[in-house]
């Protein structure tokens, strides 16, 4: 959450003669509200459900940019289709980097009404471990520009 999938995805997708595809904008599009709209009425079970039925299906598609909702790696059946059907990038902040960029976010549901540096500190240590196990490459965002970390990829990839 806030590392700059969606911002970094969609450049790198361009640059790369790929689609791009956000599950949480693949949600939006096909239940027709936002995603904490969902939170409300479905909790983050819910909401987990139809993420992981989109990634189950988008996972499925060639010459694609994905990106997923930070809290996508949780599910084991979301790690094993990402990791068995492409690369996967993770766009790793830190704890302090993500409070600076989200501190005054008033969409993310999962920092509503909560000390929302206390609360990234605890995703991101439940959440690391998993990126880490699944990740193919693994990019520090930290304060580069969008397109440093984007050059960066794409050096990567070619090394594969």
């Amino acid at each position: 959450m806030g590392a700059g999938k969606t911002t970094i995805g969609k450049q790198l997708a361009k640059q790369l003669g790929k689609t791009f595809y956000d599950t949480d904008h693949e949600i939006e599009k096909r239940t027709g509200v936002k995603i904490p709209v969902i939170f409300e009425l479905e909790g983050e079970v819910g909401f987990r459900k139809r993420e992981s039925a989109i990634i189950q299906e988008l996972t499925q598609l060639d010459n694609i940019v994905l990106a997923t909702g930070g809290g996508a790696v949780m599910a084991a059946e979301n790690r094993e289709q990402l990791k068995n059907n492409g690369y996967v990038i993770y766009l790793r902040a830190n704890a302090n980097d993500l409070w600076h960029r989200m501190r005054h976010d008033k969409q993310r549901p999962l920092l509503q009404n909560v000390d929302i540096r206390a609360k990234l500190e605890e995703l991101y240590s439940e959440r690391h471990p998993l990126y880490m196990d699944i990740a193919t490459l693994v990019v520090d965002t930290g304060h580069q520009p969008a397109s440093m970390v984007i050059n960066q990829i794409e050096q990567s990839l070619l090394a594969l």
